[in-house]
């Protein structure tokens, strides 16, 4: 077998970070420099070398294809995100062509073919692109979605068959917009974030600033790049910033997630990995006693481990540590962040070296209720997610939109030149997080010497594994279940008794009969671990038992909190 030679760490090209006017320059800045990516199989054997400048050429000849086909400014391209050159030069090539490129989930190990092409056509619907472009391995299924939508799909084999003649390309502007990103969230309501290339390049040069990454820093990923830390923070950035990344694809981290830090290990540059917390609570549930940590791994030079995603847990954090401390990993190499796909990215990152660090809250305070004094007080662990950007506001304000002072839990709000352009042909939903320049992240925190610390999630987002479901989503598709009216069932999370959250949901039930409970109890946590692909808590509880708001909706906060005090009663099923 022929010797390949990953792209380098350093090179002599002057090191430029995320500078530019648009991120076209940073494409053609990168490309001329040895660094690129490198792509690794499911054991970590490199496969394929991709430096930035072959990337480049790759795209222009892909963005000449699809000026061929019609496909120009402001067009969106709908792509399916595999992990891999084909991917990565056609978002480029669509930014060279003027279009929006478009990154769509791949299809996951749960949810069926059908669910997949639900979730395809909806977002399809919501982005109206000129064209689906997808892997040929899934072209039954991304096909099926495009027909049913009614744009052109071709997979990109196809599409690299056709004529690529050459064509003056249009010349961006920093106040167009660059891509459109669905979060991981809504499938049936699926709402896409517009950023520009402004955005994206302030949030670039924001956290590699912020993270101090240098010459000789390397990265090594697994994250899905149609979610924003993988698209952004592990692809997008590191061209603007000119740094060599090694390359695991998602599903092969999910069979076997230790490949993730063999090749931190092997690859003795890597400095920076990012991963929600779920991912270092695998590697550290993975290790068996018997495993020789310092033999099998080296993570001595893991500078940024980076966390962010979903809630940061400082228990799971700890286990990593005690698990890796002899490969030696550094607790102080953890560096928390706090962001949203509606900031381009991040909103603030903790300094480098700074580690984890919490504080304990009441869980009364948290909550928003008075502590019954009768009662021994619990705390909850709040980690410390850093500091704002450069040019980032941060404030903290309380429902009538007063801003409120250290230690003061209220919504978070940001402002600054990466918040979001807009909601793509979504006026109103961006007219309700977007006021004056700031945005309303819907999360819940509160600032103390300059540093955010959050304490829950925006409204209703249910947030397991570093993903996002809409209870909406997860409601919708119990409904479809024969017997069952809008508003029967409520979505939400709970904190299971192993300290895991798991997606509950409570179900209003007109069955008498005990066996057909059970039966439907079975169907309905069937249904529901085909859309989020988690085991969830399903209790069946009596006929108009959900709350309702004033204006007659489903009030799930309430319900979540009438359930958890034990107000609401399920009805009794045999295990």
């Amino acid at each position: 077998m022929t010797d390949i030679t990953p792209t380098p760490n350093d090179c002599p090209l002057p090191r430029r970070r995320s500078d530019f006017a648009t991120f076209n320059e940073a494409i053609d800045y990168a490309a001329r420099s040895e660094k690129g990516m490198n792509f690794h199989d499911m054991r970590g054997t490199l496969e394929r070398v991709y430096p930035y400048s072959q990337m480049r050429e790759d795209a222009i000849a892909d963005a000449h294809r699809l000026a061929a086909m019609g496909i120009g400014k402001d067009d969106r391209v709908a792509l399916v995100a595999e992990t891999s050159p084909e991917f990565a030069a056609l978002f480029c090539a669509c930014v060279y062509a003027g279009a929006w490129p478009v990154p769509l989930p791949l299809p996951t190990t749960f949810g069926g073919k059908e669910s997949y092409i639900d979730q395809l056509s909806v977002q399809l619907q919501s982005s109206d692109p000129k064209i689906l472009l997808y892997p040929p391995e899934i072209a039954e299924m991304a096909g099926a979605a495009a027909e049913r939508q009614g744009c052109q799909g071709l997979d990109w084999g196809t599409f690299h068959q056709m004529d690529a003649p050459q064509v003056d390309l249009p010349e961006a502007q920093p106040d167009d917009i660059c891509y459109l990103q669905y979060s991981s969230g809504s499938t049936r309501f699926p709402t896409g974030v517009a950023v520009t290339h402004k955005a994206l390049l302030h949030n670039l040069f924001g956290h590699a600033d912020s993270m101090d990454i240098g010459y000789n820093d390397r990265v090594v990923s697994w994250l899905p790049w149609y979610h924003d830390m993988g698209l952004v923070g592990c692809f997008l950035s590191l061209i603007a910033n000119q740094v060599s990344v090694d390359y695991l694809k998602t599903e092969h981290f999910a069979r076997r997630p230790l490949a993730w830090l063999d090749l931190v290990s092997r690859n003795k540059g890597s400095t920076l990995s990012y991963s929600p917390t779920f991912g270092y609570d695998i590697c550290a549930r993975r290790v068996s006693s018997q495993t020789n940590v310092a033999e099998r791994f080296d993570l001595s030079r893991w500078r940024l481990a980076g966390n962010g995603a979903d809630m940061i847990r400082p228990d799971v954090m700890q286990n990593f540590v005690n698990a890796f401390a002899d490969a030696g990993f550094k607790a102080s190499a953890f560096t928390p962040s706090y962001g949203l796909a509606e900031a381009t990215l991040a909103v603030t990152v903790m300094p480098p070296g700074e580690g984890i660090r919490v504080e304990l809250v009441e869980e009364e305070r948290l909550s928003g209720t008075r502590r019954d004094l009768t009662r021994p007080a619990r705390y909850r662990a709040i980690v410390n997610c850093g500091k704002p950007l450069k040019d980032m506001e941060v404030e903290i304000r309380g429902e009538n939109g007063e801003v409120k002072g250290d230690h003061q839990i209220g919504k978070v709000w940001c402002r600054g030149p990466s918040v979001m352009h807009s909601y793509f042909r979504n006026e109103e939903a961006t007219n309700e997080c977007l006021v004056d320049g700031w945005l309303d992240t819907g999360d819940m925190g509160y600032l103390a010497d300059g540093y955010l610390f959050i304490v829950g999630r925006a409204k209703d987002m249910i947030i397991i594994n570093g993903k996002n479901h809409w209870p909406q989503d997860i409601e919708w598709a119990v409904e479809q279940l024969a017997g069952f009216n809008h508003g029967d069932i409520a979505a939400f999370s709970i904190e299971t008794e192993n300290g895991e959250e798991a997606p509950a949901v409570l179900v209003h039930c007109r069955v008498s009969d005990p066996d057909e409970r059970v039966k439907l109890r079975d169907q309905i946590a069937d249904k529901v671990r085909s859309v989020t692909g988690m085991n969830c808590v399903v209790e069946l509880v009596p006929p108009r038992t959900l709350p309702r708001t004033s204006s007659g909706k489903l009030s799930r906060a309430k319900a979540k909190k009438l359930y958890l005090s034990g107000e609401i009663e399920p009805i009794k099923v045999a295990a």
